[in-house]
């Protein structure tokens, strides 16, 4: 049995993943804090609070897995400094916090293209937050890079609904992937075995077949 901690549980990715965990029987208990409030369930905890780094300095509860879908995008941070905090300081905070809590494994979702070397400021975040997290030294390493992801958002994202139909005719890794695909690739992946790093790139996410737990 699994106790959790999951950061953006109120997103996209996180949305679906909170629907999984709470639905999956190997996990017992979940905490997710967050901004907004969660639909409460028996076996989640959830602090609420508009800063996300305090409540995660609060938290005292044992885990065994700890999954981060943070993110979001520039035009939605507003400035760069304030992308860079949601996507790379919050990040590495969550994954500090569940190893402070006893995790083994750490799950968070990144992007298709991540590197600390991009030219691109979305990728290059993306990458610099994936080498933080290699150099905690996690026993194990799960990091998911879905292309354009597909889902009902709270907070509806221009660009994306402008580029969907186009990237849902692409090929291989370059096709959009449904949220909920990638939720169920990262719980299958937190009761599969192994150790070290794995990287997950979009065309291993996509059409997955539901699980039954």
């Amino acid at each position: 049995m699994a106790r959790v901690l999951i950061t953006g549980a109120s997103g996209l990715v996180g949305g679906e993943l909170l629907r999984l965990l709470l639905a999956d029987r190997r996990v017992t208990a979940i905490t997710a804090p967050s901004r907004r409030p969660l639909p409460p369930h028996d076996k989640l905890t959830n602090p609420v609070g508009d800063d996300l780094f305090a409540l995660l300095t609060e938290l005292d509860q044992p885990v065994d897995a700890m999954f981060c879908c943070l993110g979001t995008t520039r035009q939605q941070a507003g400035s760069d400094g304030n992308f860079h905090y949601v996507d790379y300081t919050l990040v590495v905070e969550s994954a500090l916090t569940g190893r402070r809590l006893g995790a083994q494994h750490c799950l968070a979702v990144s992007a298709m293209g991540a590197s600390p070397h991009s030219t691109f400021l979305y990728n290059r975040i993306k990458g610099e937050m994936e080498q933080a997290l290699r150099e905690q030294g996690w026993q194990r390493l799960t990091l998911v890079r879905p292309s354009m992801l597909v889902g009902d958002r709270a907070e509806p994202r221009l660009l994306e609904r402008v580029a969907q139909p186009l990237f849902k005719m692409l090929p291989g890794r370059w096709k959009s992937v449904a949220a909920r695909d990638v939720a169920q690739a990262m719980l299958e992946q937190a009761f599969s075995p192994g150790d070290g790093v794995r990287v997950l790139e979009s065309d291993r996410l996509q059409q997955r077949e539901p699980l039954a737990h």
